[in-house]
């Protein structure tokens, strides 16, 4: 398959390639995207981004029923409760800051995210993979909305300005798995990529993490200046 991530040549001095690896049920990638849009807004006319979303599930053995957030968290990473509630609280702060709610609880549940990335990578297609990517953050994270329900996926779709019916029939009909899979593969095995949000600027210089909006700015600055 092409390089998904190769950087097509630069138009402009300060056209900004952007490639997005996330998973819609990561909460520190909502913290790179909002902190990243947030750094562009301030960069303003300087910059003209050109976004790619790109998938990563961190969870690709997830059964469709999914599983209770907290309990996954515990036995995943070895965290006690009270660390993750403090972990849930630090969050929900920066989430705040940056203009997005979190409202997830012990409560909460994390779901396969395969068919979110098969909507997504149709999207892409249509230029929509930016709005449907925050629209299936805000269907998890805000509304905590079942994502193993297609009509969330498709309320998700519609919010983002692509077409229910359409929308629909990539999802009930597994339309674009392989070209996903194959995907996931280049980044994780081909780019070693493990960890997300992974986010790549011209094809060259990476950032991991949600970073602070200060911290994209200071990095787009000296690439789009050519000083790195």
């Amino acid at each position: 398959m092409p390089n998904p991530a190769h950087a097509e040549p630069v138009e402009a001095p300060h056209k900004l390639r952007i490639d997005f690896v996330s998973d819609i049920v990561c909460p520190w990638c909502v913290i790179g995207l909002k902190s990243l849009e947030q750094a562009l807004a301030e960069l303003g006319e300087d910059v003209t981004p050109d976004w790619h979303f790109h998938p990563f599930e961190l969870n690709p053995q997830m059964p469709p029923e999914g599983e209770n957030s907290a309990e996954h968290i515990a036995r995943k990473y070895g965290r006690p409760p009270e660390e993750g509630a403090a972990a849930r609280s630090h969050i929900k702060q920066m989430g705040e800051n940056l203009g997005f709610t979190f409202k997830g609880g012990p409560d909460s549940m994390i779901w396969n995210t395969f068919d979110c990335h098969r909507l997504l990578h149709w999207a892409e297609k249509a230029g929509k993979a930016h709005a449907l990517k925050m629209a299936l953050f805000e269907a998890h994270f805000t509304r905590a909305e079942p994502l193993n329900d297609a009509e969330t996926l498709i309320r998700a779709a519609v919010s983002a300005g692509l077409d229910a019916e359409a929308a629909r029939e990539v999802i009930s009909s597994g339309r674009y798995a392989d070209e996903v899979r194959a995907t996931e593969h280049w980044w994780r095995d081909e780019q070693d990529i493990t960890a997300v949000p992974a986010i790549i600027f011209n094809g060259k210089y990476a950032i991991m993490g949600g970073q602070p909006p200060a911290t994209f700015v200071k990095v787009i600055k000296r690439i789009v200046s050519g000083e790195i």
